[in-house]
């Protein structure tokens, strides 16, 4: 277990930083009469979820059920395809090529043209945020899988282990460290995915919330938003630090970060 992270004063810390950062804002804003159209008070942004609890909550209901939903189609493919081509190494030149291609696309130039195919609906945002999500998973559970301990593949072949039991007793357990790499980083992308996907058009959703509030120089509401994404983007991470603590016991704590 991870000693210091249960560690009361480093929660203290971790507190005193937060409120550092949001009081040294508030007193900066109120010290310098920033025009609110600059940039609102952190108060004034908490005022405007409080006095809009209702809309907030269905455009971050719809925005992250994308994210989620993204997220785990993506999860999914990258871990079947890091699978193949494991059992298959011949295809991993060719595929690996295709892969890079579609990650080195921007999504901006994607977005529109699903939104066109697939309309103002949930798919397009679930597709953007599955390729968002896919190459991280893809590149960390391949290298998982192919970086096992040479010590214990001997071990394995010792005792006339099959490719099936060597893939699912070696391979697969040794993996589960790089995929938690991998959905720390692609959990909170995801909800990026969503947000960019929304804002080339949506009937709903965070996105459109902060597009509609920056055309009309709301900072309140998009700064509202925004800190919808970021509290559900920390909230993600730290649930799957939590988990991988408790998944991947073997592995000393400090790696588990």
């Amino acid at each position: 277990m991870n000693m210091h992270k249960n560690n009361p004063a480093s929660i203290w810390v971790t507190w005193g930083i937060v409120i550092f950062f949001f009081g040294a804002w508030e007193l900066g804003v109120r010290l310098l009469n920033t025009p609110v159209y600059l940039l609102p008070a952190p108060s004034r942004i908490l005022l405007t979820l409080y006095n809009h609890p209702l809309e907030y909550a269905q455009a971050s209901l719809l925005t992250l059920g994308e994210a989620l939903t993204g997220l785990c189609l993506g999860v999914l493919a990258g871990i079947l395809l890091a699978s193949l081509l494991t059992l298959l190494p011949g295809l991993e030149d060719g595929v690996m090529t295709l892969a890079i291609l579609v990650k080195s696309t921007p999504l901006v130039a994607i977005a529109p043209l699903l939104t066109l195919w697939l309309g103002f609906g949930v798919f397009p945002k679930i597709i953007i945020t599955a390729l968002l999500s896919f190459f991280p998973v893809l590149v960390n559970v391949l290298s998982g899988m192919q970086r096992i301990d040479p010590a214990l593949l001997d071990l394995f072949r010792s005792w006339n282990a099959s490719r099936k039991e060597i893939f699912l007793h070696l391979r697969v357990p040794s993996t589960l460290p790089y995929l938690f790499t991998a959905l720390k980083i692609t959990a909170p992308l995801s909800l990026i995915g969503a947000v960019v996907a929304e804002w080339t058009g949506a009937s709903g959703g965070l996105g459109r919330t902060m597009w509609l509030a920056y055309t009309n120089l709301n900072l309140p509401f998009l700064f509202a938003a925004i800190f919808i994404l970021a509290a559900a983007g920390m909230l993600a991470y730290r649930a799957l630090s939590w988990l991988e603590q408790r998944a991947v016991f073997w592995q000393p704590a400090h790696l588990n970060e």
